[in-house]
């Protein structure tokens, strides 16, 4: 006997019919453009109501990779597809680590690109897929429009129950309240202008949400001087390039200069910029570093405490 596919009703502002967009069928293309536009603008301004929630969820996850845990990103359909970008933009942008931070999508690597009939409704698939690689002292960030995903809640809880601390991005302030989440980020991000198409608005606001994240995360930890890239991997020319302008831009010294101050650190920039600024060898220089977990502001001032 073949059952009719289950059916939900998500009750959220994303599902409803925006008012100011109702006659989009019929605009030139011109005032398409401008309406969505029109819409999008009020994304950063939901993103900074929630700025207070977010800073708890990136002191938390700084708390986690310190300790020598990871950080996991939780999420189904356009939500997941966004996590695993920003996992894996990290890894170059950074040099962190290739396991810092790990993306689950529900329905795998298949998902990313073709949707994956019900993957998003399996809660114990998301339960299951935390059980593999989650332990007590991570911190696992889960991203989901309608606040209700059973793929993105069950990962949650079950992480919760394995001493992960969690959080919930979400577009539903109309969402319920589950158990295991420690800290709720709900943007209110309103109607789309397409009703119920999360990739707009609400996939705009957790990009936005994400990139924050992340990046408040990787400045905590100490991966850039000033606003700096300096832990960035020098893995094609335009970034062997930015290498030595985020050198001369640090230092006020030439092409040659900078050049020559990377060939001696092997091409570690952090070196580079520490043994240039601090007027130290490559060693001394490397040593500050390893000793002030590679912060670069943190390790010239012990250069130069030392130095008095």
């Amino acid at each position: 006997m073949t059952h009719p596919p289950q059916v939900v009703q998500v009750e959220s502002p994303t599902e409803r019919r925006n008012p100011n967009t109702t006659d989009i069928d019929r605009m030139s293309t011109a005032d398409i453009l401008a309406a969505i536009n029109a819409e999008d603008h009020g994304v950063p301004g939901a993103v900074r109501e929630v700025l207070p929630e977010l800073g708890d969820a990136v002191d938390a996850a700084t708390k986690s990779l310190r300790a020598g845990h990871r950080v996991h990103y939780v999420g189904a359909g356009t939500s997941g597809r966004l996590a695993v970008l920003d996992a894996a933009e990290l890894v170059p942008t950074y040099n962190v680590p290739d396991d810092w931070f790990v993306a689950h999508h529900a329905g795998g690597q298949k998902a990313l690109q073709t949707a994956v009939e019900n993957a998003e409704d399996n809660a114990e698939a998301g339960a299951a897929e935390i059980r593999e690689s989650v332990e007590d002292g991570d911190f696992v960030l889960g991203l989901t429009a309608s606040g209700r995903t059973p793929y993105v809640i069950g990962a949650l809880q079950e992480a919760h129950r394995l001493g992960a601390t969690t959080a919930l991005v979400s577009c539903n302030p109309e969402a319920p309240e589950f158990d295991g989440i420690d800290v709720l980020i709900t943007v209110n991000t309103g109607p789309e202008a397409i009703a119920g198409s999360t990739r707009m608005k609400a996939g705009t606001a957790q990009k936005l949400v994400l990139t924050a994240f992340s990046t408040a995360t990787m400045v905590k930890l100490g991966r850039t001087y000033s606003n700096l890239m300096v832990s960035v991997r020098a893995t094609n020319a335009k970034l062997r390039g930015r290498t030595i302008r985020i050198l001369q831009e640090a230092t006020g010294l030439s092409d040659q200069e900078c050049g020559e101050a990377l060939n001696r650190a092997d091409g570690d920039l952090k070196v580079a910029l520490v043994q240039l600024l601090a007027d130290v060898d490559t060693e001394r220089a490397a040593e500050a570093l390893d000793s002030a977990d590679g912060h670069v502001r943190a390790a010239l001032d012990a250069v130069r405490s030392h130095a008095s």
